[in-house]
């Protein structure tokens, strides 16, 4: 093993965003775990991007599960360097009929998973004082968006916990930072878009630059943010939206 390589993590790294994210850091010689639920997809995505990518099979909304994932992971690895939060799920629904449980079920995936595992990594890193951890976000925590109520709860709460993780362990060499996508051309949004001209019309008029981002644009925000380029960098919010958050 290469001790001099890097080892980042990449939760939800087989499709959309983490898949992006996994191919550029492997690219940049980075060593990349991704984890996700789907086996068969890990496997076909690891194999693909060669010997620098791995994957562990865990479905992170099962919290009991994380510390012993990443006790596995630094067991194997030696050391865990960069921590992408991307994995997540969303539910589109009126707010009046959303339930408790289903609220509470992407609360849990998308924001409360996140803390478990940030806080079992960040043990990890307090040991070699470095570490760089980068949360997704949503234009969802940036101003209101209709019939997502459960999703925007949640990426709100993670920007709040950015900042607030970011003050806590940047003092002991830990960086922690957030990525804001805007509308970007993936296979869950194109879906969803393209059911609705209307709504995509929307989208598409209130970004200044006038079309949808790739998830390329935002891996390469991630990776900078994961960079010694970004060495005196912490708790920022980076929206990566072709201006949607400023639009009018």
């Amino acid at each position: 093993m290469d001790t001099e390589l890097k080892t980042a993590i990449v939760t939800g790294g087989a499709s959309g965003l983490g898949l992006a994210t996994a191919t550029k850091l492997v690219k940049s010689n980075i060593r990349t775990i991704i984890i996700g639920r789907n086996e068969q997809n890990l496997k076909d995505v690891a194999a693909n991007l060669g010997e620098l990518c791995s994957y562990k099979v865990c479905d992170l909304s099962n919290l009991k599960t994380i510390p012993a994932l990443v006790n596995e992971i630094v067991t194997e690895y030696g050391k865990i360097d960069i921590l992408v939060n991307n994995a997540g799920i969303n539910q589109k629904k009126v707010f009046t009929e959303v339930t408790d449980e289903e609220f509470e079920l992407v609360i849990k995936t998308n924001l409360t998973s996140v803390f478990a595992l940030s806080r079992e990594v960040a043990k990890a890193m307090l040991k070699g004082k470095s570490g760089c951890i980068i949360n997704i976000s949503s234009m969802a925590a940036q101003y209101g968006i209709p019939y997502v109520i459960a999703y925007t709860a949640a990426k709100t709460g993670i920007e709040g916990m950015t900042k607030a993780m970011a003050v806590e362990l940047s003092p002991e060499g830990i960086r922690v930072n957030c990525v804001a996508p805007g509308f970007i051309a993936t296979n869950m949004s194109a879906k969803a878009l393209d059911n609705d001209p209307q709504r995509k019309q929307k989208v598409l008029s209130r970004t200044p630059m006038g079309k949808l981002g790739l998830p390329e644009d935002v891996a390469e925000a991630i990776v900078y943010l994961s960079s010694d380029a970004a060495k005196y960098v912490t708790g920022v919010i980076l929206p990566v939206d072709g201006g949607n958050s400023i639009g009018f």
